[in-house]
């Protein structure tokens, strides 16, 4: 692991480690956290589910095993700071951690449909917004406060969200939401909120700093505050090479490309392109998709590339199935918080000749 901060820990996937297979394991998946790992017991653990339903329920993590039809899905989540290192070559942005690609990971989940759970307790039509709050509490907020986020009612009736205990077969760990925690494919991974331990249906979207202030673009003013900008939901269509790795030395002739690539919402990954920047016509190779894991798992793509001797720069790009891809540059990207950086990928290898 690559890590950015001791305390809360926060640390990112190693390339090789991201590259070596479909489902990233539970050692090397990475961990975005705001606070301490809170430490309560599963004996002592109760999800409460409160607001805008006709019966308030009090669950515990047995009543979610035993009485709801248990679910699984393998998907990618993937930090709002993923890449972030690209925007920090345009122009500084500090008091945020240098993400680099790792900052994203694909995993198996296991655990009770949110649906589900709102439909014991009655969700009623006038509840637009979900809110789901953690056990954590972060000195980052303004005031400190426990983490949480909402999703719009649309997505959170959504069969692919999960309250999830399981991860790779696995229970989940401590750093990863342990006992249970929110799994939103196809949303930023601010949304999968971690040691869940609220759900509230509500008129509105979510009070919690993380909502309303952070993890949002802001506004063309930049100011900062309750409300202002964009709150992120869908991730962008993106993608990233992981080998060669950038720095990394390589014998000119065909050399294997290999990486991953996303889509955010409902959308999937069709096609993704590599090419020689700087080679004049910058003829773009379409590179082979390998295998397709459903409908909220990243693709895992590879292509062969004839490389001349000499440093050369490799760029890829992905496209999904609403038509859209990744911008060249990341220049026009940058916002303060160093949030959705999907522009093309790149690395920079040196290729020793014959």
């Amino acid at each position: 692991m690559i890590v950015h901060e001791r305390e809360p820990y926060n640390a990112e996937s190693l390339r090789a480690t991201l590259a070596r297979s479909d489902l990233t394991p539970l050692d090397g998946f990475y961990v975005r956290s705001h606070g301490p790992v809170p430490r309560a017991g599963t004996d002592r653990w109760r999800l409460r589910v409160d607001g805008l339903v006709a019966q308030e329920l009090e669950l515990s993590l047995e009543d979610l095993r035993m009485d709801f039809e248990p679910r699984e899905i393998v998907a990618t989540l993937q930090c709002a700071g993923n890449r972030r290192v690209g925007l920090i070559a345009v122009a500084d942005i500090p008091g945020e951690a240098p993400w680099g690609p790792g900052a994203i990971g694909n995993a198996t989940w296991r655990g009770v449909s949110l649906p589900d759970v709102l439909a014991r307790a009655g969700i009623r039509a006038e509840a637009d917004h979900i809110a789901f709050l953690g056990a954590d509490v972060s000195e980052q907020a303004d005031p400190p406060q426990q983490f949480g986020a909402s999703i719009p009612r649309h997505k959170a009736l959504a069969s692919e969200v999960l309250l999830a205990w399981e991860m790779n077969g696995e229970p989940l760990r401590p750093p990863h939401g342990a006992p249970l925690r929110a799994v939103v494919p196809g949303y930023i991974g601010a949304r999968s909120v971690k040691w869940l331990e609220r759900i509230t249906a509500q008129l509105e979207p979510s009070e919690n700093y993380f909502q309303s202030v952070a993890y949002r673009l802001p506004p063309p003013d930049g100011r900062p505050g309750p409300g202002a900008g964009v709150a992120l939901g869908a991730v962008a269509v993106n993608a990233e090479i992981l080998a060669p790795a950038d720095g990394e030395c390589v014998a000119a002739g065909p050399v294997e490309v290999s990486g991953y690539a996303v889509a955010g919402a409902d959308r999937a990954i069709v096609r993704v392109e590599v090419a020689i920047d700087g080679d004049g016509d910058r003829s773009w190779k379409p590179a082979e998709l390998l295998d397709d894991l459903g409908p909220w798992a990243w693709r895992r793509w590879r292509a062969s590339v004839e490389l001349p001797p000499g440093p050369v720069e490799v760029v890829a790009r992905a496209w999904d199935t609403a038509g859209a891809t990744q911008p060249e540059h990341p220049g026009p990207l940058w916002n303060p918080k160093g949030y959705v950086n999907n522009s093309w990928a790149r690395v920079t290898v040196m290729v020793e000749g014959a």
